[in-house]
This record gives structure tokens, C-alpha cells and sequence, in this order.
């Protein structure tokens, strides 16, 4: 151990871990940058292409990983981030510092480069992200991705029963789905001001079983646009204030009641909401998962909530 953590390299993958990720989280906080492929994709992998110059192998990409991992850990104690958005962070960050590292590799096997420990060479690979970063400010008009979240659930009583089950709940209290365990913010009740076109709806949320300083926690409110006993009950979202989810944002929520049989109901529960992550292909995926537990606990709920109200 005492070797490893005398290892220049090592040292020195830390130093150049910190600096690039903390030029990242800074560029962040202040706004000049955004939640994208700058942040995600390019910054790693200009890590990693700084750290496959270094002369020893050995110990530097473990230098960084850990590095990397403490870093990311830490914007959880102060409230800056959530433990879950870390946990899905990790996955994309990490694979990209590896491919920095053999992009170098290559390079230095047609002796296009070489080994350094000069701490000025190896921040040049930071160059690119300081020119990516404003330039994607300035080109990027539009940062917003609007995607749609539809679950549905048989319920095994009248529309009209499920309708009234659902409208106005006073405590949500249920099984929770696994991401509810980290910081996924839980839903606590959901207040119906007035039965009518124009009512509000307002959705407390309390912050997950890991959260910091009340990460994810807040309310939505909703506005009501068109309801139906028993058919619809459709609301625009006016506000959302929910602590540290500034990349998500939330325009519609749908309860559509379709009759199935005599006595059935098929629920139908569409979020529409709002995004500024990029790349897509691999943020996407897990908003999706994340409001689909979401909907998955209200479901919870809405069965006991109809069980206790007209038995099984």
C-alpha cells in the first residue's frame, strides 16, 4: 500500500481527477455548461486520455476510478446531487475515462506521443472541453427533450370507484419500488382544492430512504384541464419545486378509466415530462425507469386505498 500511494503516477492520476471533474462540477454550478454529452461523454474520456500519458500504468486508473467514485460521492453530502444520480452516473463516466486511456495507448503506438509527468502537458487534453463547453451554450437553443411515461394497471373495481380512489389521496403508503431505497423522491399525498375545470391538485413528495439534506423532496402542483367521473382526469403542471431535480421538469399528468368487463377497470397513467440530459440514449432509459416506479407505488397505494374502501 505504502508503495502504491508513493507512486508518482498514482498521485498524479489523483491531482489530474480532481482537477478535470472539478472543473466539470464548477462549469455546472455556475451554468456554463450543461447536462450533456460535454459533461458526460467528453470530459471522461479527455480524463482518461490525459491519464494514458502518464509513464506507470500500474496504479493510475485505479487512482482515478477511486478518485472519480469519492468525488461523486461527496456532491451527495452537501445536497448537491442524489446518491441515485451518482449510482446512474458511474456506468457512463467510467467506461469513457478507460476509453481516454486507450486512445492514448494507440496513439503512442505509431509514436505520435509520448510518456510525460508534466502536470502542464497533461491538463492540454482539458483544451477541447473548455472550447466544448461554451460553444454548446452558444449553438444549443433549445435544451429541453419532451418524453412521455404510460403505465396501466387492471384494478378489479368500477371506473367510478378507481376515479374517486385516485382523485384526492391523503397518504400514500405502500410497498415501495427498489429506487424509492435510494433518493427516488416518495409521493405522500395528494391534496384535490377544487372537483372541478381550473381546481388544483397539489402532490407532496417527501425525499428518498438515502437522501441528503431533503433531496427530492417538494411538491407538484397541477391544474386541472378536463375530468370525468369515471373516464379522465386530465392536469396541466403550472409548478414543480422539488429540491435539486433541476433537470427535470413535468408539463402533464393523465388518469384515463377505460371499463373492462362488468366490474374492472384499466387504469392508465401518463406523466409527460421534461429533460435537459443528454446523450438520450442512455439518460432516457432511466427517467423512464425512475417514473415508472414512480407510477408503480401510486398503483401500490391505489390498491390498498380501493381495498380498504370496498373490500377485496
Amino acid at each position: 500500500m505504502k508503495k502504491i500511494l508513493k507512486d508518482k503516477s498514482f498521485q498524479l492520476s489523483i491531482l489530474l481527477t480532481l482537477i478535470f471533474l472539478g472543473t466539470g462540477i464548477t462549469f455546472l454550478l455556475l451554468g456554463l455548461a450543461h447536462y450533456s454529452w460535454v459533461i458526460f461523454i467528453l470530459l471522461p474520456v479527455v480524463l482518461g486520455v490525459a491519464l494514458g500519458a502518464m509513464p506507470n500504468k500500474k496504479y493510475i486508473l485505479w487512482g482515478a476510478l477511486i478518485t472519480t467514485a469519492i468525488v461523486l460521492i461527496c456532491l451527495v453530502i452537501p445536497g448537491l446531487s442524489g446518491l441515485l444520480c451518482i449510482v446512474m452516473t458511474l456506468p457512463i463516466v467510467v467506461p469513457l475515462i478507460f476509453l481516454g486511456h486507450i486512445i492514448t495507448h494507440l496513439v503512442r503506438r505509431y509514436g505520435q506521443i509520448k510518456d510525460t509527468n508534466r502536470l502542464s502537458v497533461l491538463l492540454l487534453p482539458l483544451v477541447p472541453f473548455f472550447i466544448a463547453a461554451p460553444v454548446e451554450q452558444f449553438l444549443k437553443t433549445d435544451n429541453e427533450v419532451i418524453n412521455e411515461v404510460r403505465t396501466e394497471q387492471v384494478f378489479n373495481y368500477t371506473p367510478e370507484q378507481v376515479y374517486d380512489a385516485i382523485k384526492s389521496v391523503d397518504t400514500l403508503d405502500a410497498k415501495k419500488p427498489y429506487l424509492m431505497y435510494f433518493d427516488l423522491p416518495i409521493p405522500t399525498k395528494c391534496v384535490l382544492e377544487k372537483e372541478e375545470v381550473g381546481g388544483l391538485r397539489i402532490c407532496y413528495f417527501k425525499a428518498g430512504e438515502s437522501s441528503t439534506h431533503d433531496f427530492g423532496s417538494g411538491k407538484i402542483i397541477e391544474k386541472i384541464t378536463k375530468m370525468e367521473r369515471g373516464k379522465v382526469l386530465k392536469m396541466d403542471v403550472i409548478d414543480y419545486k422539488l429540491v435539486g431535480r433541476n433537470w427535470l421538469g413535468f408539463k402533464e399528468a393523465i388518469y384515463y378509466f377505460d371499463k373492462v368487463g362488468d366490474n374492472s377497470c384499466k387504469l392508465t397513467r401518463i406523466t409527460t415530462y421534461t429533460s435537459v440530459l443528454t446523450p438520450r440514449l442512455y439518460w432516457q432509459p432511466l427517467e423512464e425507469l425512475g417514473i415508472e416506479q414512480e407510477h408503480e407505488y401510486v398503483f401500490n397505494n391505489l390498491t390498498n386505498d380501493l381495498e380498504r374502501m370496498y373490500g377485496q
